[in-house]
């Protein structure tokens, strides 16, 4: 059962702020920067202030502040500089630090304001493939360190996918301005991470095009009831996990001869499971590297 983490080894503290435990301890000693509790074995333990407080102090240290005259500041003082070291910086510099902070401590506020405020420098494909997809990324590796519980990933997750949404049906409100191809976008079946392809949509969408988004595990003969819609019909997913290796060319035979039926369609697929495709095999069948790749075919 999923708890929410709200004490940190020092290991964890050095996967979320990217300093070492050694310095980690170093600081500690020599500055008194932190007073962390320990456990009957000794082992020090940090609270979410502890984590806010070394974000902070790793941005600082990072941006040319030396750690003896950071240690003597005030927390209000720390935040402050941060601030207006924020104002100065590329937003890749300041906004993954802010984006972590609201993931630990659950703040939907600090998301959303960090998120209007790259808005105003960046696109949201910008945002997307500079930002959100690295610390996706690293969220990975938090989770396999258990340095975050699947509750904060959830969370984040969450609330990158309320912007896609949100994004997506203010284009979607405007007619689409080229007719001649439809882009149906699903997950086939037992395939559940679609962070990507909500992403996707919001691109083919912004390109001018009519999109049918179906979502998560969507099995094959479903499909068909899409073959009469007017337009070449592209079908977009994501193979993440799912067809895998040892049964990806039964999926697509399948496909081909069940989908694809209608002069002009195609199938274009992207993610791990794509290396595995014998691609001159399916001369209707596109594989892409990335998500991006994909979006920039579209072009």
């Amino acid at each position: 059962m999923d708890r929410v983490k709200s004490s940190f080894s020092i290991k964890n503290l050095e996967h979320l702020s990217g300093i070492k435990a050694h310095t980690i301890r170093i600081w500690e000693k020599r500055y008194s920067l932190f007073q962390p509790e320990r456990t009957d074995t000794n082992i020090r333990m940090y609270n979410l202030e502890n984590l806010q407080k070394l974000l902070n102090v790793s941005l600082l240290y990072n941006n040319g502040f030396k750690i003896s005259k950071i240690a003597k500041l005030e927390m209000d003082e720390i935040n402050h500089l941060v601030h207006n070291i924020t104002l100065r910086k590329s937003p890749y510099d300041w906004s993954l630090g802010l984006f972590k902070l609201a993931m630990i401590n659950f703040d939907q506020q600090l998301f959303t304001k960090t998120f209007d405020e790259l808005m105003e420098k960046l696109t949201f494909s910008e945002i997307f493939q500079s930002i959100f997809n690295p610390l996706m990324v690293e969220l990975g590796v938090l989770w396999q360190t258990n340095s975050i519980s699947p509750s904060h990933e959830h969370f984040i997750t969450s609330l990158i996918k309320q912007k896609i949404h949100f994004l997506s049906d203010k284009i979607q409100n405007r007619p689409a301005l080229k007719k001649d191809k439809v882009f149906i976008l699903f997950l086939p079946n037992n395939e559940i991470h679609e962070l990507g392809l909500l992403f996707l949509n919001y691109e083919i969408l912004n390109h001018g095009y009519k999109t049918i988004f179906l979502g998560q595990s969507v099995p094959t003969e479903s499909l068909s009831n899409l073959l009469d819609q007017d337009g070449n019909l592209f079908f977009v997913s994501c193979f993440t996990i799912e067809p895998n290796r040892d049964l990806i060319h039964d999926y697509l035979d399948h496909f081909t001869e069940n989908i694809l039926k209608k002069d002009g369609s195609e199938l274009w697929i992207t993610g791990i499971q794509t290396q595995f495709v014998e691609t001159k095999k399916y001369p209707r069948i596109k594989t892409f590297s990335t998500i991006y790749d994909l979006s920039n075919h579209l072009a």
